[in-house]
Formats: C-alpha cells, structure tokens, sequence
C-alpha cells in the first residue's frame, strides 16, 4: 500500500467554499511548493513538520469511523504527494462520501481529472497578494466544471481587478463556482461588496472563512 505523509486529521466544519458550514472530516497533508506571503499552514510545509505516514486504508477507515460524508482533502498542497490517484480512488469507490481536493492552482490537474468517478476540486488562483502569481497553471481552467470552486484570496484593489480579468478571461461564470475571500486583515469585505456592484460581477461570491471568525484564526484542527 502507498503511504502518505499526514500533518492533521480532525473534524469541523467547512470553512469556505460551496459547503461552507457543513460538518466534514479533514485530511491535511505535509508540504508545499508555493509560498504565499498570507499563508496561514505554514507550519505544515516546512520539511521538520511533524507528519504521520498513513495507508490509504488507514485514512479511509478514519474517514468512515467520523461518521461524516464531506472529506477534504487539504495541505500544504496535497497533490504533491506521490500516488494521490491511489488515495482518491479508495475513497471515491464509497458512494456515500462527497470528496474535495484543495489544491493551491499550480499542480496541473490532468490526471486526477480523469478519475472516475472524480472528486471536486477547489482550486484557488493566487492573486499578486500571494507573491506566487506566476506559479499559476492556467490550463487547469479548460478541465473544471461545475462540481468545482475557483477561489479568489484577495488583499488589494489591484488583486480585485485581477481576479475579474481572469474570471472574464475563462469565462468562468459559466462552469463553475467563484469565490472571492479576503486576506484576513488586508482587505475589508464592504471595499469587495462595492466592487462587485461597481463591476456588476453576476454569479460571484464573496465569502468569509468562517472557520477564523468562530474561533481565533491561530488555532489549529478547525
């Protein structure tokens, strides 16, 4: 069996993204290839970061044990991690579960858009915020569809203006589902409402991490 390098395991709610407030059982991965200036799991990246080796088995048990159907797949960047297609099947072949890759817009998705049944990806675009702009693989835009999430982190004026080019750019109102979310303390969400009425931004959502407003954004397994 593969093993992959697991940080933290824990249940909460989704903090953001299309089930936003439901309860799902996350699965956080150790390592990173980007790194953004806002990152709030830095501590998982780093190459010392403590991890548990875990089976694919192993987590898919975990998984059915929480009793929760929402898995999120998170890191760090977890498609980093070799044989994820492994992972993703064993836990794709339970119907009973919904699975979600977070995945950080610079890992070309090709071959885990294949899978079958395949899971649904958020994926973000980073914004000139994140210093990692140039990192983005903007192929990845012709393989989602609407079971997936493109998220916008926005901490400037200039950071809203770019994510409308790219949303105009792939015509992304059409496929899948947007969300803008601000920097924690960069940007304030009334400055993004007014954009989105200035730019008459139809079918784009401006969204909290509510994770960070119910408890102190430092805390971890939430």
């Amino acid at each position: 069996m593969e093993t992959y390098q697991v940080v933290e395991t824990f249940v909460s709610i989704n903090g953001e993204g299309t089930r936003a407030g439901e309860l799902a059982v996350f699965i956080r991965m150790k390592g990173c290839n980007l790194k953004c200036t806002y990152c709030d799991t830095m501590w998982a990246n780093e190459a010392d970061a403590k991890a548990v080796p875990m089976t694919e088995e192993e987590i898919y048990q975990y998984v059915k044990k929480t009793g929760v159907r929402n898995v999120t797949i998170t890191g760090g960047e977890p498609l980093r991690q070799n044989n994820m297609q492994v992972l993703l099947a064993r836990l794709l072949k339970d119907e009973e579960l919904r699975v979600e890759i977070e995945t950080n817009g610079s890992i070309d998705l090709t071959e885990f858009a294949k899978l079958e049944p395949r899971p649904s990806f958020t994926m973000d675009y980073k914004l000139g915020a994140s210093g990692m702009e140039e990192k983005m693989c903007h192929s990845n835009f012709s393989l989602l569809n609407t079971k997936d999430t493109v998220k916008f982190v926005v901490g400037s004026r200039q950071d809203l203006e770019r994510a409308a080019q790219i949303i105009e750019k792939y015509q992304l109102q059409r496929r899948v589902s947007i969300y803008l979310s601000p920097v924690f303390g960069a940007i304030e969400p009334e400055e993004m409402v007014q954009f989105l009425i200035e730019k008459k931004l139809n079918d784009v959502r401006i969204q909290l991490q509510l994770h960070k407003i119910i408890w102190d954004p430092e805390k971890r397994g939430v």
